[in-house]
């Protein structure tokens, strides 16, 4: 509802029935703003679950910031942000939200249920119509995109990296490779879509509140599933590891396929004993702690020079890791197989004595023969 209107969600916030408030409000005197907690219920699981320690502005800020521009009256509803954990409900769902005291655990709204419902009436053909592509359902679900076929993945894993670098340049893509990044284990190859996980610089006073418990690095790897790649931005930090031999097996054990960091890897010689393959600038021993504060999961970030969204394709091998978006992975995948076929039948020509010339890149005088060795059997 919301693609046509990023910042705004007029669309799918506003309409009639979307947002209900219930069942009790607090009373404003006997709590604290700062010391609010609240839960969301999908179907009976807890989704949410968060307090008002951790907003960034706090509510007094929320409504002298509102007031600059718009006049404020008792009663009016302000709306702020929602926790993390967000994602799709469908029609037959239960949705249950509840709000307390962290003080006082009998000062609580009770909780607000709803059974989502589908509309019995067609969206209007003007404006801008309802309209999903798989950035917004990535974003809808709060996790990247599935959708790479199978068969796509398994064109992917049988060839090469280099290969992919070649078609991906003749459609324009030029800054794709993350470069810099060389696989733990040589010999590794890594087919899978993307799951992002950001690291700022270091600055003490955040260490606690960001780096500590249960943090965004920790969060993406209980995050991270089968068929899904791992990568990190580290900023091409080399003064710290960013990966453990610990974390990359929980990641292997949930199913990840992956594990890309421009930054550096600690237990590097247990790591390249894995099952699954990890790619990293360096070898550091020191802890994340030492240079990065983790920040943020499953958002479009910068590894080792190439834009990575959520969902993207992540492909390595010995040569590297390039990043393929899912829209082109299947023609992509398709060509590379079919340069590949030629270029072994270019090989056995070359092989035979023939010049290159004319034959590399293949030529229109030499299709006949290619043809020909294809009908022959030639893969």
């Amino acid at each position: 509802m919301r693609y046509a209107d990023r910042g705004s969600n007029v669309r799918s916030k506003g309409g009639d029935g979307f947002t209900p408030l219930g069942v009790e409000l607090l009373p404003a005197e006997k709590v604290r703003p700062d010391r609010l907690w609240i839960r969301t219920y999908l179907n009976g699981e807890v989704v949410q679950d968060d307090t008002s320690e951790g907003l960034f502005f706090g509510f007094g800020q929320l409504v002298a910031d509102l007031s600059e521009m718009l006049t404020l009256q008792p009663g009016d509803v302000i709306l702020t942000g929602t926790p993390a954990g967000a994602s799709v409900a469908q029609p037959g769902d239960v949705v249950e939200v509840e709000v307390g005291s962290l003080d006082d655990p009998a000062l609580t709204t009770g909780r607000l249920r709803n059974r989502v419902v589908a509309g019995d009436g067609p969206v209007g053909t003007y404006g801008a119509p309802p309209k999903a592509d798989d950035t917004t359902r990535a974003e809808a679900y709060g996790q990247p995109a599935k959708g790479l076929d199978p068969a796509v993945r398994a064109q992917l894993s049988s060839v090469s990296v280099a290969t992919l670098s070649a078609q991906l340049r003749k459609r324009g893509l030029n800054t794709v490779s993350i470069d810099g990044v060389h696989p733990l284990r040589p010999g590794s190859k890594m087919v899978g879509t993307a799951r992002t996980l950001r690291y700022l610089p270091l600055r003490e006073d955040l260490s606690d509140s960001r780096g500590a418990g249960f943090n965004a690095q920790k969060r993406a790897i209980e995050a991270v599933g089968a068929g899904e790649v791992l990568v990190m931005e580290a900023r091409g930090e080399a003064g710290s590891g960013t990966i453990g031999d610990i974390l990359a097996l929980r990641a292997q054990v949930r199913g990840a396929v992956g594990i890309v960091t421009d930054g550096g890897a600690r237990d590097s010689a247990t790591l390249s004993t894995l099952d699954i393959p990890v790619f990293a600038g360096v070898a550091h021993p020191a802890v994340l702690g030492r240079r990065h504060v983790p920040w943020e999961t499953d958002v479009a970030i910068g590894c080792g020079g190439a834009l990575v969204e959520p969902g993207d394709v992540i492909v390595g091998d010995d040569d590297g890791v390039l990043v393929i978006p899912l829209a082109l992975a299947a023609e992509v995948a398709a060509d590379t197989v079919e340069q590949e076929r030629q270029e072994r039948f270019i090989v056995e020509q070359v092989q035979a004595g023939n010049s290159v010339k004319g034959l590399y890149p293949l030529g229109k005088d030499w299709k006949p023969a290619y043809q020909q060795w294809l009908e022959g059997g030639g893969k």
